[in-house]
């Protein structure tokens, strides 16, 4: 299996290195040629805004809605890759990919220096996971067909429509790879 990692900006490379971990082949994705290479996609952290952009003007963005609705890519999007692909932006009017039902809320645990790192109790994980909550977005509201995988302080962190996964967390800092092991089974 060959595990795309959105390489447009942001925290790509960490995702190289734990998809290789795990025994999967990783390749960056800059282009519709190399997106077409990937059996799956990470959409990692990063400016929503800017990967958004760039989304566009590659024109990577109409072909991963396509390859989702027509063949269920699997996608998995952390922190700014979840804002992407959020039905909707609560606290700004970006385009989003909207390929999971859920309203997300940009930088909802603040700036840089509110960043913090907590150990989660996910489904299907037998362990507590550690992850970054970095600039953070917070899910607001997990609409209808979506299951919470995991909560923070009562909220939804890690969640999944089909085959989209989506976790305002950092998974890809920690070393412990669960998460993009969940991803790709």
């Amino acid at each position: 299996m060959t595990v795309g990692i959105l390489a447009l900006q942001g925290n790509f490379a960490e995702h190289c290195q734990m998809i290789e971990k795990i025994g999967h082949a990783a390749v960056e994705v800059r282009t519709l040629d190399g997106l077409a290479l990937a059996d799956r996609l990470i959409l990692p952290g990063g400016e929503s805004t800017v990967i958004g952009r760039l989304l566009q003007e590659t024109g990577i963005a109409k072909e991963i809605i396509r390859r989702q609705q027509e063949a269920s890519l699997p996608l998995y999007g952390t922190c700014a890759g979840a804002i992407l692909l959020a039905r909707e932006v609560v606290n700004d009017d970006m385009d989003t990919l909207g390929l999971i039902n859920i309203s997300i809320t940009r930088n909802a645990y603040g700036r840089q220096p509110q960043s913090f790192r907590a150990d989660l109790a996910i489904r299907d994980i037998k362990h507590p996971v550690p992850v970054s909550f970095i600039r953070a977005p917070q899910i607001v509201e997990v609409g209808e067909g979506v299951e919470v995988l995991a909560e923070h302080e009562g909220l939804p962190v890690l969640v999944r429509q089909g085959s989209v996964l989506v976790g305002t967390f950092h998974s890809e800092l920690t070393g412990d790879a669960s998460v993009h092991e969940l991803f790709v089974v």
